[in-house]
Order: structure tokens, then sequence, then C-alpha cells
């Protein structure tokens, strides 16, 4: 390993953590510097070319296939590189954040994989960026432990064996961390902080544990920003002494133009890659945003009546394992997002039936594991993907040459035989706030109406929000979505909750905060990227 100079950064606004010294040495913080040196001008313009490619879907309406890249998918001859054994078997992973409960928790759940969140399922406080990195730490060592205050009882990890593999999801390129800056007072963009400080200080250790320092990529929108990341895992491999494709990335498809280059993402990541994820609610976020001003066929309607079997979902699922088997990769299927409810059977009844069915499909889709948000769901995907793999790990030799999807099929927003309803829109207004709340206080996965609920569903509940309203959708009892019934909606919900938690839960918490927040990113005639940029300014800690 290079002899790092000391770093250039500086820890800004945060107020000194239990142990953060063991996370933010001087090292791992020279290592991030460099990071931040070689790779956040390119992560800029890349920022820059979304806002470009932004603007010419807007003045088109349509997204194809890139011609500068047939070349690539016509080449039939590359493949990304093999899985390694601990990542060979992934037929069901648990994603979570990485408190101290959820890390023993998921590690212990008996699913194959925990996705490790830093990202969706985390509010980015200073706090959750260190300590998460520490009980990660923690748990490599096996000097992790949790006692829950209130209810006395006591978590530990099994044995190393019966672990999950981790797979660790770093924020989007598209955010900062305003808490580390460099010596001009730029802010480090979060993927870096999270990426160098994981991988500075458990790469080795994963590999002497037999595993790796393996990724989920969030918010991919091209393959230039795979490349991107291919060149950020090749430095930090040299810096840190690391033999050249050890890290595995597995990248979630989860916008509208990624879909159209899965491809040439694998292709771009190809030494390093281990699969693509189908990311179902921030791909639905992805189509409103970029064809927000594409009219009435674009308009999606209630984000529950939107199913992977509604036919524009089905080609974007299909077309995704085609490509990873094609090209030896891992094909991931969507969130299970149900959370079992301790007092009603029949409400669990009814969803682990749903639960069930979305599992079977997947597995007989072809997909090779699949996601779910909470350890009870665990042995239902587990039973799906037994079924149809039996003693395989994956089912890559199921290459899918029956699917031929068209550029169109995967904008085909009208062929979804559902409407917007009074309801979508009151289930629309109560995710947001309730999630915004929460988000506001730290937490970034949150159960609300049995269900787990991260950044992704409250990005999919304002901009259907937006869409309604701009595009002048009339509902199901006749009532034009405006932002005069946006805002009753919002204080009738604000009140709602005001009566159901009692006055001195509501003061305590940041409810008005959340329903400003709401209205705002859902009314605003210039429309935010992110709900999480404007969030992020208002976050503490």
């Amino acid at each position: 390993m290079s002899a790092p100079a000391p770093s250039p950064l500086a820890i800004v606004d945060a107020e000194p953590l239990p142990r953060q010294e063991e996370v933010l040495t001087e090292a791992a913080l020279a290592f991030v510097a460099e990071l931040h040196r070689r790779f956040t001008p390119r992560r800029d313009e890349l920022l820059a070319r979304r806002a470009e490619r932004r603007a010419e879907i807007a003045r088109t309406s349509t997204l194809d296939f890139l011609p500068e890249t047939a070349g690539i998918r016509a080449d039939d001859s590359w493949k990304v590189a093999p899985a390694p054994d601990a990542l060979n078997d992934r037929r069901v992973e648990i994603t979570g954040p990485t408190d101290r409960k959820m890390t023993i928790n998921a590690l212990n759940s008996g699913a194959k994989v925990w996705l490790a969140d830093f990202e969706d399922a985390s509010a980015p406080t200073w706090e959750n960026v260190v300590t998460g990195q520490l009980n990660l730490i923690d748990a490599y060592t096996r000097n992790i432990d949790f006692t829950d205050p209130r209810s006395g009882k006591s978590y530990a990890l099994k044995a190393n064996a019966e672990l999950a593999t981790v797979v660790m999801r770093p924020r989007g390129w598209h955010l900062n961390e305003r808490h580390l800056t460099d010596a001009d007072g730029t802010p480090v963009p979060g993927a870096l902080v999270d990426f160098g400080l994981y991988f500075f200080h458990n790469a080795q250790r994963l590999l002497d544990l037999g595993k790796g320092p393996y990724f989920y990529l969030p918010k991919t929108e091209s393959h230039l920003e795979a490349r991107l990341w291919n060149d950020v895992f090749v430095f930090a491999q040299e810096y840190c002494g690391i033999p050249q494709g050890t890290v595995r990335a597995t990248v979630l498809i989860e916008t509208i133009t990624a879909a159209y280059e899965m491809e040439e993402i694998l292709y771009e990541l190809r030494d390093h890659a281990s699969g693509l994820n189908a990311g179902r609610w921030d791909y639905l976020f992805s189509i409103v945003k970029n064809f927000r001003d594409g009219g009435a066929r674009f308009v999606l309607p209630d984000r529950n009546a939107v199913t992977m079997t509604a036919p524009f979902m089905r080609a974007y699922t299909e077309l995704l394992v085609r490509t990873c088997h094609k090209r030896g990769a891992h094909a991931i299927g969507g969130m299970a997002a149900f959370i079992p409810s301790r007092r009603d059977a029949e409400v669990n009844k009814v969803a682990f039936e749903k639960v069930r069915a979305d599992k079977d499909r997947e597995a007989n889709d072809g997909f090779d594991g699949s996601w779910v948000a909470h350890p009870d769901l665990v042995p239902i995907a587990m039973e799906s993907f037994d079924k149809v793999l039996g003693d395989k790990p994956h089912q890559k030799d199921r290459l899918r040459e029956d699917v031929d999807v068209k550029a169109a099929d995967l904008i085909a927003v009208d062929s979804l035989d559902a409407k917007p309803t009074y309801a979508g829109l009151v289930n629309a207004v109560q995710v947001g706030i309730r999630y915004i709340e929460a988000w506001l206080r730290g937490l970034g996965a949150v159960a609300i109406f049995n269900l787990m609920e991260d950044a992704a569903t409250a990005e999919i509940s304002r901009s259907q929000i937006w869409q309604w309203i701009n595009a002048g959708v009339v509902l199901d009892n006749g009532e034009r979505v405006t932002a005069e019934l946006a805002r009753e909606v919002a204080a009738e919900e604000l009140a709602n909750i005001r009566a159901e938690i009692g006055e001195e839960a509501f003061a305590a918490g940041t409810w008005q905060q959340a329903h400003d927040l709401l209205l705002k990113v859902s009314l605003d005639e210039d429309y935010a990227d992110f709900l999480t940029l404007p969030a992020y300014e208002q976050l503490k800690g």
C-alpha cells in the first residue's frame, strides 16, 4: 500500500462520535481524499450529462438503444467475470440499514446475501454514515452484539458459516457528504465516502474471511457512470494492494435510461460485475421524472396498481434476465416489502400469498434470486427459488432467447389498464408525509401500513402527485387533481396523524416540516431531481 500523505479533508459541522477515530483514520481519509481528487470532476461531468439527456427526452418523448454501442450488444464473445464462491448462490437477499440491531439480524436471517444499505434505507446523518461503517467492521471482527433497551432482548452473531454475505450499497452519485470537505470547502461525493471508508477498512479483512468487497451500485443512469465506477475499483484495488478483479458490483437497473444500456453497463464493469437488479419503485420514479411532460400516455396510475405483470414492467424484467444470462451475470429480482403484523394473522395470510406468487413468478421467469425486507419473508422466498433451482446455485443456463423486447416496449406505460384514483392520491400523501417525517429524524427504512418504505417509495409518491397535477388528471371520483386538492388532502392527513398519535408525540416529531417539504417537492413548478437533495438541507446531524 502506498504511504498516504496527510489528508486534506476536513470534518465540518459534526459533533464528535464515540469511536469515530476507528473509522476516520488519517490513512482512510487520505484514501477518500485521493478518490475525490481523481474522480469527482468526472462525477460532476456525468451529472451535467444527465441534465442534457433529460432535456433531450423532454424534447422527443422517447428513448432508444444506443446506436454508438451496437457493436458491444452484437458481440456474443464477452462475458462478465465468474462469480466468486461467496456470491454464486444469491437466491434470497435481505435489505436494510446498517444500524447495530439490523446488522446482526440481517446477517443471521438465513438469507444468502445482505444488502447493507447506506443509500435509500438510510438517512445520511453523520452518525448513520460513521456508525454504519463501525458496525460492519465490528461484524467482520465479531465484536458486535446488541441489547434492546426496551425489551432487554439480546442479539449476537451466529457462526460465520451461517451468516449472509454482505453486499454494501453506497449513496448515489448525485448526493454529497456535507460533513467531509476538501481544502476548497467542496464536499466529497457521498458515494466516494461510503465506498472509500468501507473498502479501505474491510477489503483485506473480507478476503481473509473467504469473501470480498462486494457492492450494489444505485441510481446509475448510463454506461459512462458504470465506467466511472469501474475506474474507481481499479484504482482502489491498486492503492490498497488488493488483487485486480476482487471487487464485485451488482448494478441496480432502477432508472429508465439504464434499462436501455444494460449490456453496456455490464460490459464497462465486466471484470468486476456480478449482476443486475430490478429496482421497482425507483424505476417508476425515473419514468415519471424523465417523461413528466410527455402527456397522458406517460401518466402512471396508483403505484400499487403498477404490478410487475404490467406489460412495460414485464418487458423490463424479461430483458434484464435475458441480458444477464447472455453475459454470465446474476439476475436479481425486486423487493417484497411486506412487514408481517404481530396482531393480524389474516393480513399476514393474504400478504404472504402475494409474496409467494411474486417470488414464484420471478423464479419461473429465470431470476437467480430476489429481495425481501423482513426476516420472516426469507423462508417464503427461499421456498420459491428452491423449487426451481434445487441444488443449483443459479439458473444462468436459462438464456431466455425467447425474449424479444423492443425499445418502445419499455416505455409503453399506456399499455397498463389502470387509472389514477382518489384513494391513490391519499395514499401518496400519507406515505410521503410519514416517510419524510421519519427521514428527517434520521430513519431511512420505515414501516408504514405494513410495508417497508424507503426513499424510493417517497420519490414515487411525490412524483405521482406532481405528474397528476401537471397532466390535469381526473380521478375515479370525478375530481381533477390540482395543487389545491393536494393541499386539502395533506392538511387532512396531518390532522389525522395528530389525532392518531396524540398532541405530545406530534409536537415531538417533525410532522409539519415533513408536510411542508412534501408539498414543496410535489407542487413546485421546478421539479427537484431528487427529494433527498432539499431534504438533506433540513436533516439535522
